[in-house]
């Protein structure tokens, strides 16, 4: 609770909570649902392959001043594939860090991830894998498990899988995943989103009502036998009944999200597009939602102090100005 009740004073003085910037454009892989590169991810007019984006100095100078403008607590570094600007990141991960944000950066780890990256505070480094090998290369080469496995060789990584219908098709799946990554040094903590669809989508990643019965059950199984799946339970129990639309998302609410021109925001949330809320398995959103369902002394729900602050702090926000570093 010490994280939420920080992120209610940053509200509350008229901070964004948390920021989400898709640092680049680029990315080598070509993954299949790729929510960023759809076609709608940005309203329609543009995708993300066209826009405008930033090298060198200029990038570090645009990320340095959206941090300026909206003094976040938390900055989640996507793209494309950030580490196309590891030269950048390598200079700006250590300013984040002095500043005492805490900063996620999610990767498919398709290169080296710095060794300099190692010793800072508060970077939390995040690895995109989907699924098994067999069916992780086919989807995401050359991000494949051989790269993956040499590129975070001596790094702390929290390894991330979006579970799609490929995979629960067959009995023990997940289990099989979880055990090879449970029993790898680097990993120190696994995470399980479920396939966030567009509404009306019709794909092979989409995951049907009893698909989503299933992977609730199994997870809370899980979770029991492998620690490092750190997913409690109330969590896993929102990918059953998630927050309905953008409106009753705390993630969507206090996450603002900009595209690789550092101008255009994402909206209603990181997805963009129009998300089907009512089949989200984003883990952000469930993790908030979990929390805003718990009542404080079994009387007041926790959501409804956040409604409140949320308000205020927007007040706050039209006031101040613009702080700014050297």
């Amino acid at each position: 609770m010490k994280g939420i009740f920080a992120a209610w004073g940053r509200i509350l003085t008229g901070h964004t909570p948390a920021l989400s910037i898709e640092i680049t454009r680029e990315c080598p892989l070509r993954c299949p649902g790729c929510y960023a590169y759809g076609d709608d991810h940005l309203g329609g007019d543009v995708t993300l392959r066209e826009v405008r984006d930033f090298k060198g100095q200029a990038l570090v100078d645009g990320v340095l001043a959206l941090v300026d403008r909206h003094r976040p607590l938390h900055v989640s570094i996507v793209g494309g594939e950030p580490l196309v600007r590891y030269r950048e990141l390598s200079v700006l991960l250590p300013l984040l860090s002095r500043r005492r944000i805490h900063v996620q950066l999610v990767t498919s780890a398709v290169r080296d991830i710095p060794e300099a990256w190692r010793g800072l505070d508060r970077l939390k480094i995040v690895v995109s894998v989907d699924g098994l090998q067999p069916e992780h290369d086919a989807r995401r080469a050359p991000a494949t498990y051989d790269r993956i496995l040499k590129h975070i060789a001596g790094h702390h990584i929290t390894v991330h899988c979006t579970v799609t219908r490929q995979q629960v098709n067959r009995p023990g799946y997940l289990e099989e995943f979880i055990r090879f990554w449970s029993m790898r040094a680097e990993a120190g903590t696994i995470w399980m989103s479920l396939y966030t669809p567009q509404i009306g989508e019709i794909s092979a990643e989409r995951l049907s009502a009893a698909d989503r019965e299933r992977v609730v059950a199994d997870l809370l199984a899980l979770r029991l036998r492998y620690p490092k799946l750190r997913m409690p339970k109330e969590l896993i129990e929102v990918y059953a009944n998630p927050p309905q639309s953008p409106a009753e998302c705390i993630f969507a609410r206090t996450t603002l999200s900009i595209s690789a021109d550092l101008t255009t925001r994402i909206t209603p949330c990181q997805f963009g597009g129009a998300p089907d809320c009512s089949s989200c398995g984003c883990l952000a959103s469930a993790g908030l939602a979990a929390v805003a369902r718990h009542q404080l002394l079994g009387v007041v729900p926790v959501g409804s102090i956040l409604a409140g602050s949320m308000k205020v702090g927007a007040r706050v926000r039209r006031l101040r100005p613009v702080e700014t570093h050297a």
